[in-house]
């Protein structure tokens, strides 16, 4: 349903599902685990077309992917495609503990539940598939699920007709989420969203190729395409709504034109859809909040967006000798952090400045939208940085705009050059860090930990209410970076979605209440020396494929 451009829908939202001392948002109470939902769609009657699993390209360097063009363009195969979905949205391992076994992947995601699922609109792929199909991706047993075959002359007003591009339609869950966290889940789905663009853009960056989030389509014509609309099909309560949608092209530099909308997308609904969506849990809860709120932020069609650049700070650096391959495969959540690793100053500065959004930079490429978020960082272990709050603003007016909110801090620049971090106060706040992220101890243990605030109720006036989401995508944009870098850099990163809103702008030096909505906190995130659970036991990936298809290219 689209929605009427009335803002009021997703502010209601947002104050409603705050954390705060007082309470914490609407949720289910306990842990059902009988209906946990299955993490893994699956649509049965589909063609199932597998993929080979390949070990990438260990010449790679972590730091080529820094900027998009670094590494020459290979070509859209079968072998190619199967890399680009693992290392996206592909299993990374497994965990076992006293007879329970879950898998990570390389989206991370709030409880590791996982509600983000993803349709391909290609082209035919050599050893994939000889004709044109609308596929989705099924990281279980890592392979395309055909959909439809709708054909060349129907897909190719969005993909071109050369072969090298196709679109990746994100899409989510949200009863995955709401088992666990109630009404606060739809803004979790939003980050996990995030974290995938920032995934997928990571992997086509390995593989030479270029991705872009389309800014146009509205909700309606991206449910049409990737079959979302068939509401029948789906099992009450596990509907899959659309994200965004990603253009993403595997062809020459110079011919590189990812992120192009068609002015009318292809009618697929004529086409025959095959497969029928597997049923995920045997009883539901409703959540009429989240009901509310997707109606309120639906997307209209848009016009496009262009990418703006925050500053030129962060030039090129020297090769980490890590594979991107590795990083990717071994990004892990840390559950705990270890109280005294912390970090210097200098690999601080570079993970900071690969969160600035800079023309040619990955994954910022990738998003077309002007910088909305600023960190605000309790910096606990840095060296040569004394302790305190600190201001790293994104946005070329961020600094000014929240200065003037807040003038009594310090707002004094510390490392010089031109990386906008301004120095708060100082102090050993890593009592404030784990009280203002409900409690939790790892805000307090890392090497630093951060909020991420959001230029709120000025973007959602001005872009209208669906801009709600985009908040949320960038968010999770940003932590996605977070999670490479600490891995390059030798720590471990951890999103951290309880936290209390208020209290975190109060410490912020904002007003809050109904009526001051103009900043506000949408995401925490935690760096530093991680703390291994050594009960658990760790397994490939893919193990539980079969034999044959284990062996890696």
């Amino acid at each position: 349903m689209e929605n009427e451009e009335n803002p009021k829908g997703v502010f209601a939202y947002h104050m409603r599902t705050k954390h705060g001392r007082r309470g914490f948002a609407p949720g289910p109470g306990f842990m059902d685990w009988a209906n946990q939902p299955d993490p893994f769609r699956r649509y049965d009657g589909a063609e199932f077309l597998a993929l080979p699993l390949v070990a990438g390209p260990a010449d790679v360097d972590f730091s080529s992917l820094d900027r998009a063009g670094s590494v020459p363009p290979r070509g859209l195969d079968a072998e190619n495609l199967s890399l680009f979905l693992e290392l996206s949205l592909g299993l990374t391992a497994w965990k076992e503990y006293q007879g329970s076994r879950w898998a990570l992947r390389a989206n991370p995601s709030s409880g590791n539940l996982h509600p983000s699922e993803c349709t391909l609109l290609a082209p035919p792929i050599e050893g994939v598939c000889e004709q044109p199909g609308i596929f989705h991706y099924a990281p279980l047993d890592h392979g395309l699920e055909l959909l439809q075959a709708p054909g060349m002359r129907t897909l190719a007003p969005l993909i071109g007709d050369d072969g090298t591009s196709f679109l990746a339609i994100l899409s989510s869950v949200h009863w995955r989420e709401s088992w666990k966290y109630g009404e606060r889940a739809y803004r979790y789905c939003q980050h996990d969203a995030g974290h995938a663009l920032g995934s997928i853009r990571y992997a086509a960056a390995l593989l030479g190729w270029r991705a872009r989030l389309l800014a146009e389509p509205s909700d309606a014509e991206l449910a049409a395409l990737a079959g979302l609309d068939r509401t029948d099909l789906f099992a009450h309560g596990e509907s899959e709504v659309p994200d965004f949608c990603i253009a993403v092209d595997a062809g020459a530099p110079a011919d590189m034109e990812a992120g192009t909308w068609g002015r009318a997308a292809p009618d697929t609904a004529a086409g025959e859809w095959l497969g029928t969506p597997n049923r995920l849990s045997e009883q539901h809860v409703r959540w009429r909040a989240i009901d509310d709120v997707e109606a309120s932020a639906a997307k209209p069609r848009t016009e496009s967006a262009n990418f703006t650049e925050s500053t030129k700070a962060g030039a090129e650096r020297s090769d980490f000798g890590i594979a991107a391959t590795d990083i990717i495969r071994r990004r892990r959540s840390a559950v705990a952090m270890d109280g005294t690793t912390g970090m210097d100053k200098e690999a601080f500065l570079g993970v900071l400045a690969r969160t600035l959004p800079r023309a040619g930079s990955v994954p910022w490429d990738g998003f077309p939208f002007a910088p909305a978020l600023s960190l605000a960082l309790f910096v606990h272990r840095v060296g040569g940085l004394p302790p305190g709050l600190y201001l790293f603003a994104r946005g070329l007016d961020h600094a000014e705009r929240l200065r003037a909110v807040a003038p009594d801090f310090i707002w004094r620049e510390p490392v010089g050059g031109d990386l906008p971090l301004y120095l708060l106060t100082e102090g050993d706040l890593r009592n404030a860090a784990r009280a203002v992220s409900c409690g939790q101890d790892i805000a307090a243990d890392g090497a630093f930990s951060l909020g991420m605030i959001a230029d709120f109720s000025g973007i959602i006036e001005a872009e209208g209410p669906w801009a709600y989401r985009r908040l949320h995508w960038e968010a999770g944009l940003i932590g996605q970076v977070l999670y490479l870098e600490a891995e390059a850099a030798g720590r471990r990163a951890t999103g951290i979605g309880c936290f209390f809103d208020d209290e975190m702008m109060e410490i912020l030096g904002h007003d809050v209440g109904p009526e001051r909505e103009a900043w506000r906190s949408l995401y925490h995130f935690t760096v530093g020396g991680a703390v291994d659970d050594d009960r658990l036991a760790t397994l490939d990936a893919y193990h539980h494929l079969p034999e044959e298809r284990r062996t890696r290219a």
